[in-house]
């Protein structure tokens, strides 16, 4: 897969292209069937697959600290398209020329000039252009004048609920990783790189690899039974929590703290991914350490627990 961020001096598709656009926050079950039948549309058409995403997303430019928790950031929503039949992604940066731009604009002078779009796969709500004028409709006239095709995607149901990002979030706020599996088709997961923190955890006797997630909210708070592969081939299992460390200092700054069984490797530096597999708690804090040590060795009990009975 080739990614490539931004619109300037595009001209990589002679041939044309089949094309689907979105936010795809969280490339859920829904998400991936859209890419699924782009990609046989492609096969079929014997053209690239192409993917046009939004940096930042279109609601954290309109609602700025407002907006709703991401389910991934940008890295990880790059790591999850190179497992799928995608040829390109395409990275947009929207801002206020790209907000400000017309339905019919961004058809002539995106999807027609710069991509030669030739087929058009899309969900059944999107809409795009100023005021969100741009929909399903327009884009089926648009096309029988500049002879591309448009397919809508129907939503995808699991267990008679209808699969979004909001419906993913809303499960993870409350602790329902298991109605989150079923939306995904998999574990909801975070990466990224280890980094030195205060040591705090080894002196606890409960020793820790963080993640910095570089964000002010997350879907997820709280301490879960988690696995972690990117080490080797093995998915090791552990304990982790995520949210501000309320007993300490209380920061800002949100950290994946992540304790793993039996396990002593070197990993700093390393690029991994959590897979949060159940919740125990939520984030608390302690009067003194040794109610937070205390917490720790129940903690870890539980997930232990839980990994024993999923057997």
């Amino acid at each position: 897969m080739h990614l490539i961020r931004g619109l300037s001096h595009l001209k990589l598709f002679p041939q044309g292209c089949v094309l689907t656009i979105g936010n795809f926050d969280g490339l859920h079950l829904g998400h991936r069937a859209i890419i699924e039948k782009l990609a046989e549309r492609g096969r079929s058409l014997n053209l690239p697959v192409v993917v046009m995403i939004f940096e930042p997303q279109p609601l954290e430019y309109f609602l700025a600290n407002n907006v709703p928790p991401r389910l991934m950031r940008l890295r990880e929503k790059v790591m999850q398209f190179e497992k799928l039949p995608v040829d390109y992604l395409l990275v947009v940066n929207f801002n206020r020329q790209f907000a400000n731009c017309d339905a019919e604009q961004f058809i002539n002078d995106i999807l027609l000039e710069k991509l030669n779009v030739k087929h058009l796969v899309i969900g059944d709500d999107f809409h795009f252009g100023k005021a969100r004028r741009g929909n399903f409709s327009l884009l089926k006239e648009q096309g029988k004048l500049y002879g591309f095709s448009v397919e809508d995607t129907a939503s995808c149901y699991v267990d008679g609920l209808r699969i979004s990002s909001t419906l993913i979030r809303d499960a993870l706020s409350i602790g329902d990783l298991t109605k989150v599996d079923h939306l995904l088709g998999h574990s909801y997961s975070i990466c990224g790189r280890v980094a030195h923190g205060d040591k705090r955890g080894r002196t606890l006797g409960c020793p820790t690899a963080n993640i910095n997630l570089f964000r002010k909210n997350t879907p997820i708070n709280g301490v879960f039974a988690v696995t972690m592969t990117g080490i080797d081939n093995i998915e090791y299992s552990g304990v982790a929590n995520v949210g501000t460390r309320p007993t300490f200092d209380g920061e800002s700054k949100v950290i994946l703290e992540t304790h793993l069984f039996n396990f002593n490797k070197d990993i700093y530096g390393r690029t991994i991914e959590v897979h949060f597999k159940h919740k125990i708690r939520g984030e608390m804090r302690f009067s003194c350490l040794a109610e937070l040590q205390t917490q720790i060795i129940n903690d870890v009990a539980a997930a232990k627990d839980f990994f024993a009975k999923s057997c």
